[in-house]
């Protein structure tokens, strides 16, 4: 089993490769972001700017785990591929699993520009410890965000699969604080901020690069979010299967 999950991972980045538009996407919109705003703003200031640069990695990483996961699986159901591998004995594990190690190493690699950007242009320091706890957190961070594309991906077409996306991709990134720093923003926003599954996650991440202690209603608000998204991601795969497949 472990040798055909590789497979079904290797084949995927094979094909994300000679495609790599939604690797590009990924990884320029939080370079740009870096570039734009943390490096004139907050660049001299090791603290924030090691902040910045995590909250940029989520948003990175928060890409390729929604909107990228959830269009690769809607255009997969729309191949004849994808209903084939179904009908084989080895059955859907393999390349689900195979689909979320692929998605995480293109995650991985969209948050090399950023951290790139962090070491030449401001103060950002951290330990390597601190920066191995990071990169954990970052992981443990986007399991939710992939289980809401799985939830996209299985129920709609792939062309509405990416518009809806998007549009929960973007509120969330700004209501989590991921754009700017949790403080300034809106009071209102702050009020909704700690419930939405982004704030939970950049808190995560704060924590290990920086030690800042994270919030209990945010942590709490992303265990549910994560438990949440598993069973409507688990629903969306068995109604799908059952209408192709019944």
């Amino acid at each position: 089993m472990p040798r055909l999950v590789l497979a079904h991972a290797r084949f995927l980045l094979i094909e994300q490769m000679r495609t790599p538009i939604g690797l590009l996407a990924a990884a320029f919109f939080p370079a740009v972001a870096m570039m734009a705003f943390v490096v004139p703003y907050a660049g001299q200031d090791p603290a924030a700017a090691t902040t910045a640069t995590s909250s940029l990695m989520l948003f990175g990483a928060m890409s390729s785990a929604l909107i990228g996961l959830g269009t690769a699986v809607a255009q997969d159901r729309e191949q004849p591929w994808s209903p084939y591998l179904r009908t084989l004995p080895a059955g859907p594990l393999p390349r689900f699993a195979g689909r979320v190690l692929a998605t995480l190493a293109v995650m991985l690699l969209s948050v090399i520009p950023v951290l790139v950007m962090a070491a030449l242009f401001t103060a950002a320091a951290i330990t390597p410890g601190r920066l191995l706890l990071g990169v954990m957190a970052l992981v443990a961070a986007v399991v939710p965000f992939m289980l809401m594309g799985l939830v996209v991906g299985y129920v709609l077409a792939f062309k509405a699969a990416m518009a809806v996306a998007q549009l929960l991709f973007f509120p969330m990134a700004v209501l989590g604080g991921l754009l700017l720093p949790p403080q300034v923003l809106p009071g209102f926003v702050q009020v909704v901020s700690p419930y939405v599954p982004t704030r939970g996650a950049a808190e995560l991440i704060w924590w290990a690069v920086a030690g800042t202690p994270p919030g209990v209603v945010p942590l709490v608000m992303f265990g549910v979010w994560t438990v949440g998204m598993g069973v409507a991601a688990v629903r969306a795969y068995r109604r799908d299967e059952g209408r192709r497949f019944s």
